[in-house]
């Protein structure tokens, strides 16, 4: 296997595309918190697509959209479905911005931390927020839970009721 030149990990032409690159039969993390074998607040909820908020959080209301298909990068989501994700992640930055003020609302793929498309939506005050050192490791969970609320709360409110889960 040929190395890179980024801190010896495999050559991008060594990289497989298309589906997550995980363990056959073993499934994402992501996955397994969209099938509830682990917690999630979720905000969004349809048959494509769901959005909760990020456990290491880089602002209030930190939300992850998230296929529920399982692919790994980006460029090789199936035609619709990038589309879908970023249809998602406009109305929940949407609420980001009404609910909390910041001067922009980040977006992000990034890819590295998880082998399942997923997008990052989260205040910006700054560039710090875009630097995942920066993330909270330990953020307090009333506020994670409110942070939700006010994500559901403002998505309903602006038409998309049908999307938005139960607490």
């Amino acid at each position: 296997m040929r190395r890179s030149r980024i801190r010896g990990t495999p050559d991008v032409a060594d990289r497989p595309r298309g589906r997550a690159d995980t363990i056959p039969g073993v499934a994402t993390v992501f996955t397994k918190i969209i099938n509830g074998e682990l917690p999630g607040r979720f905000v969004w909820s349809d048959d494509r697509v769901v959005a909760f908020l990020s456990i290491n959080p880089l602002g209030p209301g930190h939300v992850l959209v998230v296929p529920r298909e399982e692919v790994d990068q980006w460029l090789d989501a199936p035609d619709g479905l990038l589309e879908h994700v970023m249809t998602v992640a406009r109305a929940v930055g949407s609420v980001i911005r009404d609910t909390w003020s910041p001067p922009r609302v980040a977006l992000m793929v990034a890819g590295f931390e998880v082998p399942h498309l997923h997008v990052h939506v989260h205040p910006a005050w700054g560039l710090e927020a875009f630097d995942f050192s920066q993330a909270d490791p330990d953020p307090d969970q009333g506020e994670m839970d409110r942070a939700a609320e006010s994500i559901r709360a403002g998505l309903r409110a602006a038409g998309h009721g049908s999307a938005v889960p139960e607490a």
